[in-house]
C-alpha cells in the first residue's frame, strides 16, 4: 500500500472501453493531462458492492462535467468483459451503458502502480483518486473489499480543490460549496474557529 497524494499519479496505457461503447487498445491517462480526472478501482466485473459504486459516479457524471473532471473505471477485467457488464441492464446485475472510460488493467500493472492491490484476493482495493491538471494526485481513499465508497464526498474533495486553486484558501472539516474557506495563517485560523468551532 502506498499513499500517492502530492505526487504525480503513474501514468498507462491499457485498453479500455470508452463511454461511447468503442473498444481501443491504447488508453492513456496521460492524453486528459491539463483536466482533473477522477480514477476509481473496483475489484471484479459482475460481482456486488462494485455495480452500485459504478452507476453512482455515472448518475453524478452531469456533476463531474460540469466541474471539468474527466471519470475513468478501472479492474483487472478485460475490454471484453467490461464491455458485456456494459451490455448487462441494471436489473440484471450489470452496470448499463456508463458514460465514462473502463480500463483494462488485465496485467494488475495499473493496480500495483497505484499500491491498491488486495494482498491476499488478488484484485484491485475500493480505491479512488483525485488528479490534477498537472498529474498530481490531490485526494485518494481506498476502501477494503466489502465497504462501498460515498461519491458525494468525492464531488466535495473536486469543489473544496477547485476553491482552493481560485481562492487560495484552504479548506476546513465538513467545508462544503458556498462555505467559507480559511486563510492559511494564525490570523485566519482564530477568525475562522472564533465563528465557527461549534459547527464543526
Amino acid at each position: 500500500m502506498s499513499v500517492l497524494v502530492g505526487r504525480q499519479a503513474p501514468d498507462f496505457e491499457a485498453a479500455a472501453v470508452l463511454g461511447d461503447g468503442t473498444i481501443v487498445e491504447n488508453f492513456k491517462l496521460s492524453d486528459s493531462n491539463g483536466k482533473l480526472r477522477v480514477l476509481f478501482f473496483w475489484p471484479l466485473d459482475f460481482t456486488f458492492v462494485c455495480p452500485s459504486e459504478i452507476i453512482a459516479h455515472d448518475n453524478r457524471l452531469a456533476q463531474f462535467k460540469e466541474l471539468g473532471v474527466e471519470v475513468i473505471g478501472a479492474s483487472i477485467d478485460s475490454q471484453f468483459t467490461h464491455y458485456a457488464w456494459r451490455k448487462t441492464s441494471p436489473d440484471a446485475g450489470g452496470i448499463g451503458e456508463v458514460g465514462f472510460p473502463i480500463v483494462a488493467d488485465v496485467k494488475h500493472e495499473v493496480t500495483q502502480a497505484y499500491g491498491i492491490e488486495h494482498p491476499e484476493a488478488g484484485v484491485a482495493l475500493r480505491a479512488s483518486f483525485l488528479i490534477d491538471e498537472e498529474g498530481v494526485v490531490q485526494h485518494q481513499t481506498v476502501n477494503n473489499l466489502p465497504l462501498g465508497r460515498n461519491v458525494d464526498e468525492m464531488l466535495r474533495m473536486v469543489k473544496a480543490l477547485k476553491h482552493h486553486q481560485k481562492h487560495g484558501e484552504v479548506c476546513p472539516a465538513g467545508w462544503d460549496e458556498g462555505k467559507e474557506g480559511m486563510k492559511d495563517n494564525a490570523e485566519g485560523v482564530a477568525k475562522y474557529l472564533g465563528e465557527y468551532s461549534k459547527e464543526l
